[in-house]
C-alpha cells in the first residue's frame, strides 16, 4: 500500500479528512481496563475499530508507548490495524532526527519493525538526515514545519535571508528539491491559520498534517480555509485527547465514535 494512494483514496471513500491520534494514558483508562498488561492495545483497539470508518488515517504517538514499555504493543496495534482495517493508512508520530547513520535505523524501526505507512520527521539536521526515509518511496515522510505549540516561533520564524523565514524555507525545499518520489508531507498547527495558509500557498496539493483542533483549541474552520485544497482534501486534521478521553467508562469507545462523528462533520461542514 503505497502511502499516498491509500490516503487520497480515504480522503474520498470515507469522506473525511479527520486524523485521529493514538496517545495511550493509563491513567485516563476506564477502570475495567486498569491493571491489565495488556490495557494500551486494547484501548487502543477500541477506539480504532469504533473510528476506523470516519478517519482518513491513524496516527499513533510513539512515546506514549516507549514510556509505558509498550513499545510490543505498538506493534501489534499497527498490525490490527492493517489486518482488520487495511484501507486506513498509520502515521507513526515519532518526530525522529539524526544524522543519516543513525537515521537508516529509524526508517528500518519505522517501516520494518513497526510496519507504519507514515513518520514524522524533524528536517533540521537538512537533507541527508531525511534521505534513509525516502528510500521507502512507498512510505510517507512528514516533515515538521510550523508546529502547533508556541515556542514554535522561537527557531521557525527566524528570517533566513531574503525576508524566507525558517518555516517558508523548510516548505520550500520538501516542496521542491525533496520530493523525487511524491511521498513528502508537511506537519503545520492548527493554532497558526496564517501560516498555513502560507505553507499551502508554497507547497501545492502536497498532504499537510494538522494538529492542534480539539484540546489545543485550532479552530476547524479557519483550518480548512487556510489549508484546504481546490478539491476539499489536502489535509489530515488530527484530533487526539477529545476523542480518545471522550468518556471514562465502559462505553469509552462509543463516546469516542460520537466525538469523533461530530469533529469529522464539523470539518465537511467547511469542505
Amino acid at each position: 500500500m503505497h502511502f499516498m494512494t491509500a490516503l487520497r483514496a480515504a480522503w474520498q471513500n470515507r469522506n473525511s479528512l479527520l486524523c485521529v491520534g493514538l496517545d495511550p494514558y493509563p491513567a485516563r483508562f476506564p477502570a475495567h481496563l486498569q491493571g491489565r498488561p495488556d490495557a494500551i492495545l486494547e484501548f487502543c483497539k477500541g477506539i480504532v475499530d469504533a473510528t476506523a470508518d470516519l478517519v482518513c488515517c491513524f496516527k499513533p504517538q510513539i512515546a506514549y508507548f516507549a514510556a509505558q514499555r509498550a513499545e510490543d504493543q505498538l506493534e501489534d496495534l499497527i498490525a490490527y490495524i492493517h489486518e482488520r482495517h487495511p484501507d486506513t493508512p498509520v502515521i507513526l508520530d515519532s518526530k525522529r532526527g539524526d544524522i543519516g547513520s543513525t537515521a537508516a535505523q529509524y526508517a528500518v524501526e519505522a517501516f520494518e519493525r513497526f510496519g507504519a505507512d507514515a513518520i514524522t520527521v524533524n528536517p533540521y539536521m537538512g537533507r541527508d538526515s531525511v534521505e534513509p526515509y525516502l528510500e521507502y518511496a512507498d512510505k510517507g515522510v512528514i516533515l515538521l514545519c510550523r508546529t502547533s505549540n508556541p515556542g514554535g516561533s522561537d527557531l521557525q520564524f527566524l528570517d533566513v535571508g531574503g525576508g524566507e523565514r525558517l518555516f517558508e524555507r523548510v516548505a520550500r525545499l520538501v516542496a521542491t528539491e525533496w520530493n523525487a518520489s511524491g511521498n513528502l508531507g508537511l506537519v503545520v498547527g492548527a493554532t497558526f491559520p496564517n501560516e498555513i495558509a502560507r505553507v499551502r500557498h508554497i507547497v501545492g496539493d502536497m498532504p499537510l498534517l494538522v494538529p492542534g483542533i480539539g484540546a489545543q483549541g485550532g479552530d476547524i474552520a479557519e483550518t480548512m480555509q487556510a489549508g484546504g485544497t481546490a478539491d476539499g482534501t489536502g489535509l489530515m486534521i488530527n484530533s487526539s485527547r477529545a476523542i480518545l478521553f471522550a468518556g471514562n467508562g465502559e462505553d469509552y469507545a462509543e463516546a469516542a465514535r460520537r466525538v469523533a462523528l461530530e469533529t469529522r462533520d464539523a470539518i465537511n461542514a467547511h469542505r
